[in-house]
């Protein structure tokens, strides 16, 4: 259960596809507009209840609460040794060296 004043994940449909404008892609007429927002638990809930959240600029949010203390879990991908030697190219031709 999460608690009031918790930081938080929610998720909304804004619009359904039948909603949308007809001047999208077709790809993306088909899916609805979503939003997934972060911010500070009003009252307490649990995970796929819906709530209410302020946001750090004070915004208020309804949704289906999704995740307590949410966090970043992406990377920029595995190492990619060419870019690594572009780096030390660069390095010499700006700096003239690593240093």
């Amino acid at each position: 259960m999460a608690k009031k004043g918790d930081w938080v994940r929610i998720h909304k449909v804004i619009l359904k596809p039948e909603e949308r404008t007809g001047k999208l892609p077709e790809d993306t007429k088909k899916v609805p507009l979503e939003m997934w927002t972060k911010g500070y638990l009003l009252h307490d809930g649990d995970i796929g209840e819906e709530v209410e959240i302020e946001t750090v600029c004070g915004r208020h949010e309804r949704g289906t609460l999704t995740e307590v203390n949410p966090y970043y879990t992406h990377s920029f991908g595995r190492c990619v040794p060419e870019l690594l030697a572009v780096d030390r190219q660069v390095r010499e031709i700006v700096f003239g060296g690593e240093k």
